[in-house]
């Protein structure tokens, strides 16, 4: 593993602006996935392989290259890896009212024939569920409205027309599975705003601040899921009062988990507290935290126990990542765990990994 960067980091980022037969969006959206993409890939900011940051715009984006692109992403990414997905560009509702369900509209989607020329939300859902990563957040911006020229519905010029957005059912279906989380850029009764002359949708503005590290408020070294998501949702009614509110969805998530380093693994310049000394405290206690942040499937993530010279069969099986650090790490003072594991090998083994951690760098074995 690269310890300079976050190599288990995995994206595809997809915009639409310009739709063959549909009404277009602002060019903000096209701003948003090239933004983004240039965050999660810059060593300085979240530190993704920029091989492992794949982008699809407008024309590149048809129906067939998504599906194609969520293939691959699944082919791509471990279980042990981190896994995003970004859209930004129209969504439209079909169903009657109580029935409803949501459809992404490609590039080349027809509103003639919306069913067979847009990927629905089951579609969707299943292109999800063959990722193997156990760490994926899902991004919605969607239902975008630009200035004062506000729309809920989608149009093509002839005669065809739907409501636009995503239904609360279809970010549900997105969301589902354990480590599997979803952040969608407004309520499905909302518009994703959009300033004119702005560079960006008002929603990946403050997404891109949070992946900057504005997110990490602790000075971890790491955007994590749920910091993001607090930080995300407290900004945007900032710029958008009462008119626009993110929303979360997470059927089976227990952890707090990393998206990606924060400001390249380093001290983040936006928190208002100095990261706590790690020699301050018990170190068994510091480095069981810091394992549960960095490893939240438990020994067994990243392998990470194997890799300290520990064995797996001398530990008991837990229900969570925390519960399974805990016990790991009670085992491993008594002496067990493994024959050549130790306080020290566990932790060079971490610093190896994350040689950035603000807290692994000052923290020593008993």
């Amino acid at each position: 593993m690269n310890p300079t960067g976050y190599p288990q980091g995995h994206a595809l980022l997809i915009g639409v602006a310009n739709y063959q037969r549909i009404s277009s969006l602002p060019a903000a959206i096209l701003n948003d996935v090239t933004d983004v993409a240039a965050t999660l890939s810059s060593p300085n900011y979240c530190a993704y392989a920029p091989a492992n940051v794949v982008t699809l715009m407008d024309a590149n984006a048809t129906r067939a290259a998504v599906l194609k692109g969520l293939d691959d992403l699944a082919a791509r990414a471990d279980p042990d890896d981190t896994a995003c997905v970004f859209f930004s560009g129209h969504g439209a509702v079909l169903g009657s009212p109580g029935n409803e369900d949501s459809v992404l509209a490609t590039v080349d989607s027809d509103l003639a024939d919306i069913e067979n020329t847009t990927i629905s939300s089951d579609e969707l859902a299943a292109a999800l569920a063959q990722i193997k990563a156990k760490r994926l957040l899902v991004f919605i911006d969607a239902c975008h409205a630009g200035g004062a020229a506000i729309s809920k519905r989608l149009t093509d010029g002839k005669g065809h027309e739907f409501k636009s957005g995503y239904t609360q059912n279809t970010f549900a279906k997105l969301a589902a599975g354990s480590g599997r989380a979803l952040m969608a850029s407004c309520r499905a009764d909302e518009v994703s705003a959009v300033f004119v002359g702005a560079r960006n949708s008002v929603f990946t503005t403050v997404l891109l601040a949070g992946l900057r590290g504005a997110a990490d408020k602790n000075a971890s070294g790491f955007i994590k899921v749920f910091d993001l998501f607090n930080y995300v949702s407290e900004e945007v009614p900032k710029l958008i009062p009462d008119n626009q509110h993110p929303i979360f969805k997470a059927d089976n998530l227990e952890v707090n988990f990393p998206v990606a380093l924060s400001h390249g693994g380093k001290k983040s310049p936006y928190s208002s507290e100095a990261t706590p000394t790690a020699k301050e405290k018990d170190p068994w206690s510091v480095l069981e935290g810091v394992l549960i942040e960095l490893y939240p499937f438990g020994p067994r993530d990243q392998e990470v126990w194997s890799r300290a010279g520990g064995d797996l069969s001398r530990l008991q099986f837990h229900p969570t990542g925390q519960a399974a650090w805990h016990a790991a790490l009670r085992t491993l003072k008594q002496g067990g765990g493994g024959r050549n594991i130790n306080f020290g090998s566990l932790l060079r083994t971490a610093k190896d990994d994350f040689s950035n951690h603000p807290q692994l760098a000052i923290l020593q074995a008993p």
